[in-house]
C-alpha cells in the first residue's frame, strides 16, 4: 500500500495535546525539551497545561502544532516505522514546515523558530481587524475564485485554501470577505461564515510576512528531503532545497492548494494517508477529496501502535 504522511495546519490545537506521546516516548518528550530549548522557553507548558486562547495565537500555534506532529513522528520512529515508508509528504500552511522537518530537509530546532518568526509575521501585517477570512461551503474552487475577485471592490480578497471540493476559504480586507459571504450566498453557497482567526492569512496583505520569511530563510540550512514533499503553492512533489526555501515564501500570501495536492498524491499511487499531529481534519478534507484514499490519525500513543500494526 502506497502511503503519504500528511501535518494538520491551524485549528487542529488543543490543550494537552501530545502530552501522551511525551509520557509514553522519550524520544517524544525530546522533542518538546528541543522546541523549549530553541525558542528559549517552556511552549510545552503552555501547550500541555495552558490557556487555549494563548495557545491560539499564531505565534504559539505554529510552532506547537509542529511539536506534536513531530513528537508523533518520533513516536511512530520508536515503533519501528519510518518516514521512508511514505512515498510523500504534505502538510496544510504551516503543515508543511512539520512535512519538511519530519522529512530531514529542516532540523527541529531551525523550524520552531521559523515557525515563531512566521507567526508573529503573520500577526503584524495586518492590524487587528482590518482582515478577516471566510469559508464558503458548497461552491467549487473557480466559483469561490470569482466571487473572491467580485467582492474585491479594490480591496484583496482572495481564495486562500482550496480545501476539498465543497470547501474553499477566501481571505482579504474584511469588507470584501463580508462581500464576498453575501455573493457566495447568492451564488449558491449551502454556508458562508467568518473564521475565528486573528489575520488574513494566504493572501496579498500578508507581503510583509513573505519578505521577512525570506530574510529568515535565506539564514537556514535546508537539505533535500529523505522523501519528496508535496508543497503547497504547487501541488505537486518538490526535492531540491532551493525550490523549497523559495515556495516558503511564497506560500505566505499564496493559495494552499490542498485539494490538488491529494489528488496529485492519489494519481501517484497513494492509496492510505496518516494524518501525523493534532486533530482528523485532514482526513476528513481527504476523504472528500479521493473517497479511495484511507485514513488514519496518528496523534496518541494507542494510535501510533495501531498505526505501526496495520503495516504488519
Amino acid at each position: 500500500m502506497t502511503r503519504a504522511f500528511v501535518f494538520p495546519g491551524q485549528g487542529a490545537q488543543t490543550i494537552g495535546m501530545g502530552k501522551a506521546l511525551a509520557e509514553a516516548y522519550p524520544a517524544a518528550k525530546a522533542v518538546f525539551d528541543e522546541v523549549d530549548n530553541a525558542l528559549n522557553e517552556k511552549l510545552s507548558s503552555l501547550i500541555w497545561d495552558g490557556d487555549i486562547e494563548e495557545l491560539t495565537l499564531t505565534q504559539n500555534a505554529q510552532p506547537a502544532l509542529m511539536a506534536t506532529s513531530i513528537a508523533a513522528m518520533r513516536a511512530l520512529e520508536a515503533e519501528g516505522a519510518s518516514i521512508k515508508d511514505a512515498a510523500y509528504v504534505a502538510g496544510h500552511s504551516l503543515g508543511e514546515y512539520s512535512a519538511l522537518a519530519a522529512s530531514g530537509a529542516l532540523t527541529l530546532a531551525d523550524t520552531a523558530r521559523l515557525l515563531r518568526i512566521r507567526g508573529e509575521a503573520m500577526q503584524k501585517a495586518v492590524p487587528v481587524g482590518v482582515g478577516a477570512m471566510a469559508a464558503l461551503l458548497g461552491l467549487d474552487f473557480a466559483t469561490a475564485s470569482e466571487v473572491a475577485a467580485e467582492a474585491a471592490q479594490g480591496q484583496i480578497c482572495q481564495a486562500a485554501n482550496d480545501n476539498d471540493p465543497g470547501q474553499v476559504v477566501v481571505s482579504g480586507h474584511k469588507e470584501a470577505v463580508e462581500r464576498a459571504i453575501e455573493i457566495a450566498k447568492e451564488r449558491g453557497a449551502r454556508r458562508a461564515l467568518l473564521l475565528p482567526v486573528s489575520a488574513p492569512f494566504h493572501c496579498a496583505l500578508m507581503e510583509p510576512a513573505a519578505q521577512t520569511m525570506a530574510e529568515a530563510l535565506a539564514d537556514v540550512q535546508i537539505v533535500a528531503p529523505a522523501v519528496p514533499v508535496v508543497a503547497n503553492v504547487r501541488a505537486e512533489a518538490v526535492n531540491d532545497p532551493n525550490v523549497i526555501r523559495a515556495l516558503l515564501v511564497e506560500q505566505v500570501t499564496g493559495s494552499v492548494r490542498w485539494r490538488e495536492s491529494v489528488a496529485y498524491m492519489s494519481a501517484q499511487g497513494v492509496s492510505e494517508a496518516w494524518e501525523i499531529g493534532a486533530g482528523k481534519a485532514l482526513a476528513g478534507m481527504i476523504r472528500r477529496i479521493e473517497k479511495s484514499v484511507e485514513c488514519r490519525a496518528v496523534g496518541t500513543p494507542e494510535e501510533v501502535v495501531a498505526a505501526v500494526e496495520s503495516t504488519k
